[in-house]
């Protein structure tokens, strides 16, 4: 699969963009970018509920963004959605509504997620080195730091603090004076102070820094010649004298310094004092700019996944390792899983390949909680799938992982939350069949069998002589029917002498 022009849909704390770009010999050249100032984290009550104007301010921003979606294919686009929807309690009413203003579905990612994202796509857009380099993005709600070297992020952090949440702290009416600033100094100081020791230790000799808060101090210090010696980026100095201006303008509003776009007026002091802190914290002199960040690593970890370089397999395999997986058996059951789907779906077809993978990667990983106990250890790895830092994968994809390896035995009332039209429980069908057959561990054939699925049930016809000869198979198979029934789905086997040409 591979589409000529490929999308990013970031759904940040301050600001929403589309960047549209083109794919051309493994790079991407930017065609197209939107971008509007949506405030979503203003929008956050005290009880962490989204509140109606923020939702509908979003809602037609991504209406806007869908039109120039439109005829993009749906693998082409990938939307993702930052640390406000992350901790607001009804996200997950919002977010229907939020995928069918932009017609496109929208992960939200974790903070570590969104670090790994930032450093990709900052990678891209800086001149190569060979030395470790330090990239820092302050969002709306939170601020990623990640040390990478070349284009691998080797330590990534998130922190709960941005620009809009601060501003909205410490500076409600816009006000800046000395005991207000250094209050939110302090405070961020406190936060980066819990990752500074293992950062210094680990090192790096470049600081980069990316995204909206970034560009609007740099713009600021360059054009107004505050970097000694009329230098780029964001030095120490310059931002001491821009903070110095700050207080004695007394608001963002009535700094008078060319540069100062509007957009950024209500959230730029709790930029300047994030800023501020981290170069204190960190003892930094000085931080290049980068254009590239979250939306162009959503890109290119999209353009890696059309050349099968895709991060969740790595992910997985990763896991695999850490949790000492059988890898005999988990490929036994894979293979069995992924050919029990092929008899039920088109998994050629792209409406179903999501499938195909989520089904992949649960039966690789089903039984990774047998590192903690044997005893009910699709639970403990359900527990892992689903709150684990896994690279790659979205909250939503983590949730299905997880509903998958908890559905693999046992009761399926557990997972009884998933609706009755979700391709999920034909996953979750296969991954139990697949499991069930390979009970023993061994390499014996299994038995000639036809699958289909019919009316939302599911119908196996398996060999009489085979169910005769494998008692303990014939019963656990048995349980399943009840198992299916009480759930409300039917499943019903048929016993053949002989069986035909399979399905």
């Amino acid at each position: 699969m591979s589409h000529e022009q490929v999308a990013a849909v970031d759904l940040g704390s301050n600001s929403f963009h589309l960047q549209i770009g083109r794919v051309l010999d493994d790079q991407i050249y930017s065609l197209d970018t939107l971008k509007e100032p949506v405030r979503l984290a203003s929008g956050l009550t005290p009880d962490k509920l989204l509140d109606e104007s923020a939702q509908q301010r979003a809602l037609a921003t991504l209406g806007r963004f869908g039109e120039r979606l439109r005829g993009f294919q749906s693998g082409a686009v990938r939307a993702v959605a930052t640390n406000t929807l992350r901790v607001a309690k009804n996200a997950r009413v919002f977010l229907p509504q939020a995928e069918a203003a932009l017609g496109f579905p929208i992960e939200v990612i974790a903070g570590r997620e969104e670090a790994r994202l930032i450093y990709i796509g900052a990678a891209h857009a800086l001149p190569p080195t060979r030395s470790k380099r330090l990239v820092i993005d302050i969002g709306g709600g939170s601020t990623e730091f990640i040390i990478g070297k070349k284009v691998e992020p080797l330590m990534m952090e998130s922190l709960y603090m941005g620009c809009v949440s601060y501003s909205l702290r410490f500076f409600p009416d816009g006000k800046v004076d000395k005991r207000r600033l250094l209050e939110a100094e302090v405070s961020a100081a406190r936060e980066v102070q819990l990752i500074a020791q293992k950062y210094r230790e680990a090192g790096w000799t470049e600081t980069a820094a990316a995204s909206g808060t970034a560009r609007a101090i740099a713009d600021l210090l360059e054009m107004n010649g505050l970097n000694p010696g009329g230098a780029s980026g964001i030095s120490r100095d310059g931002l001491m004298t821009l903070r110095g201006l700050l207080l004695r303008a007394g608001s963002v509003a009535q700094l008078r310094l060319d540069g100062l776009r509007a957009d950024r007026v209500p959230v730029l002091a709790g930029g300047i004092a994030i800023m501020s802190a981290i170069f204190t914290t960190l003892g930094i002199d000085r931080m290049i700019y980068s254009e590239g960040a979250l939306r162009l690593g959503v890109l290119y970890d999209l353009l890696g996944r059309y050349q099968q370089h895709d991060m969740r397999d790595a992910t997985v395999r990763q896991f695999m390792r850490r949790y000492q997986v059988d890898l005999r058996q988990a490929a036994r059951v894979q293979e069995t899983a992924l050919t029990l789907l092929r008899r039920m779906v088109d998994v050629t077809q792209p409406e179903n390949l999501s499938e195909l993978r989520l089904l992949e990667w649960s039966a690789a990983l089903h039984e990774i909680g047998l590192s903690i106990s044997h005893s009910g250890y699709h639970k403990h790895g359900a527990y892992i799938a689903a709150n684990a830092d896994m690279p790659g994968f979205s909250r939503k994809d983590q949730e299905r992982l997880s509903f998958m390896i908890l559905g693999q035995r046992g009761k399926l009332e557990r997972v009884n939350s998933i609706p009755v039209s979700d391709a999920l429980w034909r996953s979750v069908f296969c991954l139990r069949l697949a499991a069930l057959l390979h009970r023993s561990r061994d390499d014996h054939p299994l038995p000639s069998l036809r699958l289909r699925m019919v009316d939302g049930e599911f119908q196996m016809d398996l060999p009489i002589a085979w169910l005769q000869a494998n008692p303990l198979s014939a019963a656990a198979l048995a349980d399943e029917v009840q198992t299916w029934g009480r759930v409300g789905r039917g499943v019903r086997i048929r016993r053949r002498s002989v069986l035909e040409g399979q399905d």
